[in-house]
């Protein structure tokens, strides 16, 4: 069990080189179809739900970004806030990325294309150590993997107006700190469901993007992978 005496201590206590060693060896080497056990679940009974179930038709690839940039004095996440004037999820806190196109060699590729034109960071900045499992998104219809990097913290920003407000990061730490995960309801395919959310100041990191680190923190508690 995670949470037995003998589970590594807490991802959030390690320094910048532990958690670095720990983030290369826990996450996966290669995408994963099968998603990990979901995060979003009913309250009746809180038994886990499927979200393969919410999709009418197959499930969109996509790829994105999770930024992890290594500074020396902690590592932080890189998140973007999406253009108020989006049609869809506007304002709302996420990863760079999107759709993998036909000219897309891999979700790495889709990962590393959509990150440069939404935020202007070079390819050449960016260390892939691996991926999470992939996350279905029934409100986009989207599978999407994420591809787990370093950053070299050196990096300007170009953000595309169109796509992005924002970019700013979050310490890793304070993501990977349990005390951060605040369990909320709300009603999603119908019911009600109760979702992790990751407040960090004035801001409300949730939804998929929130998922997605919650995944990243039970990899690097070493819970297991099986749905």
């Amino acid at each position: 069990s995670p949470h037995s005496p003998s589970a590594s201590p807490s991802p959030a206590s390690l320094g910048p080189a532990e958690l670095r060693e720990l983030i290369s060896r826990r996450v996966i080497p290669s995408p994963s179809a099968e998603p990990m056990r979901d995060w979003r679940r009913r309250l009746a009974g809180g038994e886990e739900r499927s979200m393969r179930e919410l999709f009418a038709r197959p499930p969109v690839p996509a790829a994105v970004l999770v930024p992890i940039v290594d500074r020396a004095d902690g590592l932080a996440v890189l998140l973007t806030q999406r253009s108020s004037r989006l049609p869809h999820h506007p304002g709302q806190i996420s990863f760079p990325g999107g759709r993998l196109e036909s000219t897309d060699a891999d979700a790495v590729a889709a990962a590393l294309r959509e990150t440069e034109e939404e935020i202007g960071l070079p390819r050449s900045l960016v260390r892939v150590a691996g991926f999470l499992p992939d996350h279905l998104i029934p409100v986009s219809g989207y599978r999407v993997t994420p591809v787990v990097s370093f950053v070299d913290p050196r990096y300007e920003l170009r953000l595309d107006p169109t796509e992005v407000d924002e970019a700013f990061e979050v310490p890793l730490g304070h993501l990977l700190d349990p005390t951060n995960h605040v369990a909320r309801v709300r009603e999603y395919a119908g019911e009600p469901i109760e979702f992790i959310d990751m407040p960090f100041g004035p801001r409300n990191i949730w939804g998929a993007t929130a998922g997605m680190l919650l995944t990243l923190y039970r990899l690097l508690r070493g819970e297991e992978l099986a749905a």
